[in-house]
């Protein structure tokens, strides 16, 4: 979430992996499409994300996040249920995705239990057209903006965050986050397309009667508005999903901590037809000097 009272150095490496799987329309799975929707068939999203954080003393840190984003993606096209499936065109790319800089301050109380946040999602990937389908009947045509590895936008983001002992073991803890393109190529021929504002919410509870290993059971909300531009899917883009998430961290030596979690999707409202994950799940290592 972003806190941390202790000033110095904190250096982590995460991977997060999300297949999308199963075709969703609203609150339920659906089997097919409309006659002329796209009809996907999977996409794979794999990242690993480098972390620098620095806090200069316990009231404040900065943070600078880089992706690496690995997404193989294949779809059938528009469908015509008169006609029999297509072969899948399908696309890979792997490349570095857009920087996330993040300030946090938790200087308004004496315990630093809350803090805010603001920064900055800068378009350092690659964005608009630049991955093509690489076989199938799509061959040699982008892939959609949204599994392009960035956006292409410059994002603002703000956020807000609190946690609160419960008792003597348990610590409740709470976040909130907005991000909105603030820059971005909307009306320019070529690459048409802004990425919809998302919102996160995180309600959650850890146990910390031992200081080797820190269970912990996360509530996650996502809403996110539909992509604008010529170049989006504006239809089937936007959309609202809850996860449970059960997590452990674990104080592997001194200064070297490992972490992962498992997100669940126990409710989605999604806009359109989309792919959809059964489950994610994240694992980590954070290292402080």
């Amino acid at each position: 979430m972003g806190y941390t009272t202790i000033p110095g150095w904190r250096f982590s490496l995460q991977y997060d992996y999300i297949n999308q799987d199963e075709l969703r329309s609203g609150t339920r799975a659906v089997s097919s499409v409309p006659a002329g929707n796209e009809l996907e068939h999977d996409t794979l999203n794999r990242y690993v994300t480098a972390g620098i954080n620095y806090a200069p003393s316990s009231a404040w840190n900065v943070q600078l996040l880089v992706p690496y984003v690995i997404r193989s993606h294949s779809t059938y096209g528009e469908y015509d249920p008169d006609q029999p499936l297509p072969d899948l065109s399908s696309s890979h790319s792997s490349s570095i995705g857009d920087l996330r800089v993040i300030g946090n301050f938790q200087g308004f109380l004496p315990s630093r239990e809350f803090g805010v946040q603001l920064g900055v999602k800068l378009p350092t990937g690659k964005y608009g057209t630049a991955i093509d389908f690489y076989g199938g009947p799509a061959a040699g045509t982008p892939v959609d903006a949204s599994l392009q590895p960035g956006t292409g936008s410059t994002d603002v983001i703000v956020g807000a965050y609190y946690h609160h002992p419960l008792s003597l073991n348990f610590e409740f803890f709470a976040s909130a986050q907005f991000q909105s393109a603030v820059r971005h190529h909307m009306d320019q021929p070529g690459n048409d397309y802004r990425p919809g504002n998302s919102t996160t919410g995180i309600v959650g509870v850890r146990y910390e009667a031992d200081p080797r290993w820190t269970p912990q059971l996360q509530l996650n909300v996502l809403h996110k508005t539909p992509d604008q531009g010529a170049l989006a899917d504006v239809q089937s883009t936007a959309g609202t999903v809850v996860y449970a998430s059960p997590g452990l961290a674990v104080r592997l030596v001194e200064r070297l901590h490992a972490f992962g979690f498992v997100q669940l999707p126990i409710y989605s409202n999604l806009y359109g037809y989309q792919l959809f994950p059964r489950y994610t799940f994240s694992v980590g290592l954070s290292y402080m000097l």
